[in-house]
């Protein structure tokens, strides 16, 4: 077919099948799947037989991550989709961008300042495109409350109370793989919370200016589990005793796709996905809290905790006539553990407004099937069919992706310091 934009995507772990699944299944109309890179050839044999087997589409070619300057070259996509480790998103964003492509990056944009400033100076250079895929934006009840701000349903928004809860499925999972050291993943703050401080930012129509932030390990890792009076400790899952009737353990041989996946494919980079929750080598916090100050004068105090009994989060915000208060419940999932549609689906879903002088009401908030609230369908949509008309803009741009990441990276170094760090310090836009 013509006029059909081509597409190369690097990394083929768990999160690239939402996008690959999505040009050779939904959007085969409008967009070419061209070329696969990876680190690990295994995985990208794997997504083309899901891509051949599942969807009827051919097979594309598959490049170890060496040679991604050939993909390029010989396969000439449009725009590159990068969903490889965190800490390698900039080299393939701007290297992408330097040999004429457009880029779609799975969140986070990147993970340190170094790295954002290196991405930012390239955009400029260049002059190319990129898109971060901030999927929660499109959830009805996260349109829903922008859609209340801006309809100036409680005045302007002084100050907002954020708390992001992660359970013993979900947020363990984070402590099993490569996301448990800060190198790969810049911690909890930067790769999960960047959603969190990305619907801030989405909500309000406000950038952050000053975070303060405090932030350590305080149940996961093996030291708490010794202080707990846990014993019987493992350094994997797979072929552990010890593993085998452990709640946090990951037990990948029951699971098709995880199988194929990463026990599989772990003959080739020897990475292991299945890593005890309670083991060393842990660099990254389980228990955060932070405020931000926001160029619209408001507050914002947040709190992520990643051991807790239910997935979800509750988020109120005061006004001068008044306040939002929004609880949503999530299904409890594992990254690449079943139906790509079960992550981060609402179950539950609530808002409710309490007017300064009447009586408070619960807002109504259209169903929406799909993973991250709803809002994946939508998101998958506004990338590869043709968008709608959206009056809310949720379209995320590399400096909505910025300026998510620099709360984290912010927040991070006001961990290392104890000081409050001024996100203008930090990268030259």
């Amino acid at each position: 077919m013509k006029n059909r934009k081509k597409y190369a995507l690097v990394g083929t772990g768990g999160r690239a099948r939402f996008f690959y699944t999505a040009i050779v299944g939904r959007f085969k109309d409008t967009c070419e799947l061209v070329g696969f890179c990876d680190i690990n050839q295994t995985r990208m044999n794997y997504a083309n037989k899901v891509i051949s087997e599942e969807y009827g589409a051919r097979p594309v070619n598959t490049y170890t991550f060496d040679r991604f300057d050939e993909m390029i070259i010989t396969e000439k996509p449009d725009i590159v989709i990068v969903t490889s480790i965190d800490r390698t998103h900039h080299i393939y964003i701007t290297r992408a961008m330097e040999l004429g492509c457009d880029v779609i990056t799975e969140k986070p944009m990147t993970i340190d300042e170094v790295k954002c400033q290196a991405i930012l100076d390239t955009i400029k250079k260049t002059g190319r495109d990129l898109r971060v895929t901030f999927n929660y934006r499109y959830a009805p009840h996260s349109t829903k409350v922008r859609e209340l701000i801006m309809n100036d349903t409680i005045g302007d928004i002084l100050s907002v109370h954020f708390e992001w809860l992660l359970d013993t499925n979900h947020g363990a999972d984070y402590f099993r793989r490569w996301h448990r050291d800060k190198r790969n993943s810049g911690g909890l703050l930067v790769h999960k919370s960047t959603h969190h401080f990305d619907l801030v930012n989405f909500w309000l129509a406000a950038y952050p200016k000053t975070v303060f932030s405090m932030g350590d390990l305080m149940f996961y890792g093996r030291e708490n589990a010794e202080k707990r009076g846990i014993t019987r400790f493992y350094y994997r899952a797979h072929g552990s005793e010890n593993a085998s009737d452990d709640h946090f353990a990951l037990h990948m041989k029951n699971i098709p796709q995880m199988k194929a996946l990463y026990l599989d494919a772990e003959k080739e980079d020897g990475y292991l996905r299945d890593q005890s929750v309670f083991g060393d080598g842990i660099s990254i916090e389980d228990t955060m809290g932070v405020m931000v100050r926001y160029s619209s004068n408001a507050i914002l105090t947040y709190s992520l905790n990643a051991y807790m009994p239910w997935e979800g989060f509750r988020v109120a915000f005061n006004g001068n006539k008044g306040r939002i208060q929004m609880t949503v419940v999530e299904k409890a999932y594992v990254n690449a553990g079943g139906d790509i549609s079960e992550e981060g689906a609402a179950e539950k879903k609530c808002i409710t407004v309490f007017p300064l002088f009447d009586a408070p009401y619960d807002v109504l908030i259209e169903d929406a099937e799909g993973g991250h609230g709803g809002g994946d369908p939508i998101l998958l949509n506004d990338i590869f069919g043709v968008p709608e008309e959206d009056p809310f803009h949720r379209a995320a741009s590399h400096m909505d992706g910025a300026m998510s990441i620099l709360v984290g990276i912010a927040a991070n170094k006001s961990i290392r310091t104890g000081l409050p760090v001024n996100i203008k310090d930090l990268v030259e836009f």
